[in-house]
């Protein structure tokens, strides 16, 4: 029987094509235009499905191909290759013309579309049927999966291993019961699903119903927010499959983190993107403090084999698939999960791979897809997501959602299916809360933390010249203590001397301040910057793709630079307020922002944009580097905070971890009287830089010295 969406007369004749030399081939233009027909014919008809889009892309790469082939072909006649491009042009123009009766199609003549596992095996049979040997097949999933097994084992995950055998996983789970035989086993469902998505009528819910929030007791007395206590008390209540695709700043991480210690989901493995890793951590020891977490970094040598959460990057989860695989897992969260749209990818394969272990080593295990943007391109995003979530598998829904769809009584053929399908799949685990829905929830201004390492040469090279300049100022110290003595003035005997100490950080606030070369406190937070843009931009576009306009502060040119450049290499269109624009250039830029739809993300400096400049379209700001004073960051704030926004303002503020930057944003919002993690239009405290400044070089000094048992005496402390 021919695949389907392949040309049934060009199937039969495969036989003796296959049984050709490899480089005879048949009239390749003639099995496109075939195939072109039908798709045309479907699209007219209204029915565009998963396989008329695949067989779309097929056509299109072969024809790619072909055109590329009989360009580079010098062999033939001139008249009979203008002859062969007439005819392939034909059908590129009777392509574009069908392309442009649906936005979905029109995406995928794009050469940087990313194909689908369908469209390849149909390009494969088309290639077939023209008599061309296709390449051999991508390995799969499980094969790479397998390839990849035991590439890196941490010795700490052996040690696990070795302690404890019982932490081996139970084979003897019950299996999930095989879908029942229904009405619906002979229909393609995974097209009308994603359909119902496509027809949903305004005001058709976008969230599960969800249980009235109880009271539960969190670490530190925290509180969570309602909407944040509904998702847990899901969990704690059975539930095991959410696709948590809340708006930026609704608080995803806590709820997803709570949730897994309702469900007692441990170990818990969480996939994220490397900008949001440090945050991950650090929300873990916030949340739920008794459940050690451990982060992989590269090949894993200092992770903690015995924690109870671990977490891990996109970029390096191949090379710890295999030992992973056989952890014992009893839950996954996947962060960002718009990233594993494309099922091809190595990153989708390796996360679809571990899915497939928890559910077959536990038997109700949590899984979470968490992500503000759950469609990037096109309806068919959900795939990848619904197959982690074990909603669907590649070609059906499972047993559960199967069920649930069979319940209603319809079938694709009655209108009323597409209604109840979605509601079936929204029943399964879908939360969607915006800003402005749970407005009352959270505070009308506030900011969030974002840490981010610094790997590579340029954090490498930020740390030893921290290590540089507290050095210094303890040869300076030692040097004034010395001079203090020789003199036969006063020298504390024990301990730090604190007001030589804070005269030292003066020196050398003020040789920073005339110095010319060199690094110091100001030089050292403009490298800091400049390795955070990168960084900090991306966390911004991945805002303004989930969360709509994004304002972006910066102080420095070259981290504005740094930022629009990573703008435009991903096809974002932004403006910019900088210090150097003419008046009438600044307004326009604004009037772009701010009218234009297109337009994602302002670039603004802090001093140029920092007042008089009203943003209130945009309910996101990042801050990219840290102002001196608190006063010059809620400014920036301020922008977005004003009268005639409608929705809570979050400020997203990049720290670069383990550095003097995280111990600066402490200063500022102690010096504001401020808590790190919201700011609730109380009155803020105006304090000089300069007071900022020095005391992060006390604060750098002091720890330096700490660290030398001759300025700090057994049994004292600092």
């Amino acid at each position: 029987m021919a695949r389907r969406g392949q040309p049934q007369t060009r199937a039969r004749r495969s036989a003796p094509h296959n049984r050709r030399r490899e480089n005879e081939r048949t009239d390749v233009a003639s099995v496109l235009a075939h195939a072109v027909r039908e798709i045309d014919n479907t699209v007219r008809a209204g029915r565009i499905g998963l396989t008329t889009r695949a067989k779309f892309q097929a056509v299109a790469l072969l024809l790619r191909e072909e055109r590329a082939r009989v360009r580079a072909n010098a062999d033939g006649s001139i008249t009979n290759q203008t002859e062969q491009l007439k005819r392939l042009d034909g059908i590129a123009t009777t392509m574009a013309k069908t392309a442009v009766r649906d936005a979905g199609l029109l995406a995928l003549l794009d050469e940087d579309a990313e194909v689908s596992a369908d469209a390849r095996a149909i390009k494969r049979e088309l290639m077939q049927a023209a008599g061309i040997e296709p390449p051999p097949e991508e390995p799969s999933a499980a094969d790479r999966a397998a390839e990849a097994k035991n590439r890196v084992v941490p010795r700490s995950v052996i040690a696990r291993q070795l302690a404890n055998p019982f932490l081996a996983p139970d084979f003897n789970a019950p299996r999930t019961p095989q879908p029942r035989t229904t009405r619906l086993a002979t229909w393609e469902l995974l097209g009308p699903l994603l359909r119902s998505f496509e027809r949903a009528a305004n005001g058709a819910p976008t969230s599960m119903a969800l249980p009235e929030r109880t009271v539960m007791r969190t670490p530190q007395g925290r509180e969570l927010m309602p909407h944040q206590a509904q998702v847990v008390t899901a969990a704690a209540n059975g539930h095991r499959t959410f696709l948590l695709a809340d708006e930026p700043g609704l608080g995803k991480t806590a709820q997803a983190l709570l949730a897994a210690e309702a469900a007692n989901a441990y170990p818990l493995l969480v996939v994220v993107p490397n900008v949001v890793k440090t945050n991950w951590a650090r929300e873990a020891g916030i949340w739920t403090p008794r459940r050690p977490a451990t982060v992989i970094h590269g090949n894993g040598e200092d992770i903690d084999g015995f924690a109870d959460i671990i977490i891990v990057n996109y970029e390096v989860l191949d090379r710890h698939v295999g030992w992973l695989g056989d952890f014992g897992l009893r839950g996954m969260v996947v962060d960002e999960a718009h990233f594993i749209k494309n099922k091809s990818s190595q990153r989708s394969q390796n996360v679809l791979y571990l899915a497939d272990k928890v559910r077959a080593r536990c038997t109700r295990p949590l899984m979470m897809a968490l992500t503000g943007t759950p469609l990037i391109n096109d309806i068919e995003d959900f795939l990848a997501i619904w197959q982690f979530l074990g909603w669907i598998d590649e070609k059906k829904p499972r047993a559960e959602l199967m069920a649930a769809l069979d319940d209603t009584g319809y079938t694709p053929a009655d209108p009323e299916f597409y209604p109840a399908a979605r509601q079936c799949v929204v029943d399964m685990g879908i939360v969607r809360r915006r800003k402005i829905d749970v407005a009352a929830d959270i505070p009308a201004r506030r900011i969030a933390d974002l840490p981010v390492e610094l790997d590579g040469p340029a954090g490498r090279s930020i740390r030893a010249a921290e290590r540089d300049l507290a050095r210094r100022m303890v040869a300076r110290y030692e040097a004034a203590l010395a001079a203090r003595a020789e003199e036969g003035g006063e020298v504390v005997t024990e301990g730090i001397d604190r007001e030589l100490v804070d005269q030292v950080a003066r020196w050398e606030l003020k040789d920073a301040a005339n110095a010319k070369a060199g690094d110091n406190v100001f030089t050292m937070m403009r490298r800091i910057g400049r390795a955070k843009a990168e960084l900090a931009a991306d966390y911004a576009a991945q805002l303004a793709r989930s969360a709509g306009k994004v304002v972006f502060f910066a102080k420095h040119i070259e981290v504005m630079d740094a930022a629009e450049a990573t703008f435009a290499a991903q096809g974002m269109k932004f403006t910019s307020i900088r210090g150097e624009q003419t008046r009438t250039v600044r307004q326009r830029n604004i009037d772009a922002f701010v009218n234009d739809p297109s337009v994602s993300v302002v670039v603004c400096s802090l001093t140029a944009a920092g007042v008089g400049v009203n943003l209130q379209v945009a309910s996101n700001v990042v801050l990219a580097e840290l102002s001196w004073t608190a006063a010059e960051q809620t400014q920036a704030i301020d922008r977005l905070h004003r009268i005639g926004q409608t929705e809570p303002v979050t400020a997203w503020r990049i720290i670069a971890a383990q550095t003097i930057d995280a111990r600066i944003a402490e200063l500022i919002d102690g010096k504001a009287g401020l808590a790190a993690t919201a700011l609730d239009g109380s009155d803020v405290e105006i304090s000089p830089s300069t007071d900022v400044q020095h005391a992060a070089l006390v604060a750098l000094l002091i720890d330096e010295l700490s660290k030398d048992p001759k300025h700090v005496p057994l049994g004292s402390t600092v």
